[in-house]
């Protein structure tokens, strides 16, 4: 089974930075996609970034220009870093990890259980 844990979550001032570190583990042959969603209190869960096995990246809108995805193939890592941090980004954020798994010839996505981000002055 894989297992996806995540880090780097805390409180922080508008206009801080924060960078966030989401780790898989477990009996992977090869992960594709990576990425991040978030879910504020009350709010659907929204996409934030991604980034594919070839190091192409995807970001919302809401966050383009501040946050940056990337990731370490040799670590089985994804992380993003947040910088000029608002408001509205509190939320708890989750991971996620297209893993293959020995032995099975398909792409499961692994979703990390979840680490708060939340800015406040």
């Amino acid at each position: 089974q894989v297992q996806l844990v995540e880090s780097g979550g805390g409180l922080v001032q508008p206009g801080g930075s924060l960078r966030l570190s989401c780790a898989a583990s477990g009996s992977i042959f090869s992960i594709n996609d990576m990425g991040w969603y978030r879910q504020a209190p009350g709010k659907e869960r929204e996409f934030v970034a991604a980034i594919t096995s070839g190091g192409i990246t995807n970001y919302a809108d809401s966050v383009k220009g501040r946050f940056t995805i990337s990731r370490d193939n040799a670590k089985n890592t994804v992380y993003l870093q947040m910088n000029s941090l608002k408001f509205e980004d509190t939320a708890v954020y989750y991971c996620y990890a297209e893993v293959l798994l020995r032995f099975i010839s398909r792409f499961d996505r692994n979703w990390g259980q979840g680490t708060q981000v939340t800015v406040s002055s």
